[in-house]
Formats: structure tokens, sequence, C-alpha cells
């Protein structure tokens, strides 16, 4: 299994236009559940913390293997959930890993 975390910062010049970014991001995204061969969890939060420091958005998923993972960037469902956030993504931040590496 690898582990695959991406959290990003949202467009919106108010509160409330980040968070319905950040919405519109987390129904995209779990949007995958079930369509991506080799994904076998996928979880998406929105901060709650609203400190300086944190991101907005986060993804949380569970990947069969490398190979399955690397498929998952090209994948029709996930260029589709990519397209559907567009530009509201304005900063990205990713980590893949082994568990117990």
């Amino acid at each position: 299994m690898i582990k695959h975390i991406v959290m990003w910062n949202v467009r919106g010049d108010t509160p409330e236009q980040r968070l319905s970014a950040a919405h519109t991001v987390k129904r995209a995204f779990e949007s995958l559940n079930g369509r991506v061969p080799g994904l076998g969890k996928i979880e998406v939060g929105i901060d709650i913390s609203r400190i300086s420091y944190a991101c907005d958005v986060v993804l949380y998923s569970e990947f069969r293997d490398l190979e399955s993972l690397r498929a998952y960037g090209d994948h029709p469902e996930h260029m589709r959930a990519r397209d559907e956030v567009g530009d509201l993504r304005i900063t990205r931040h990713q980590v893949d890993y082994f568990p117990g590496s």
C-alpha cells in the first residue's frame, strides 16, 4: 500500500468564498470513491483551525501500489475532478509514502 496526501489552499477574498471553494474541492475529489482502480480509500477534510499557516483542504488516500497511484494521475475521473476545481486551488503540497518507511 502507498499513502497519498495532498493539501491545498483555495482562492477566495472572504472566508465564505474560501469555504465555498473548499467544499467544491471536497465534493469533486470525494466523487472519485469507487471509480479509480487501485484507489482503496479516499477522505477529504476542510480545515477547522483557521490558523494562518494551515492549509484549507486535505486529501488522504490509499492506493494498492505505486503503479496504481501513477495510473491515478492520468485517470479520466481524476482529470475530471481536477478540471472541476480548476483554478480554485492556489497552492498545493503533496506527500506520497509507504507506511513504515
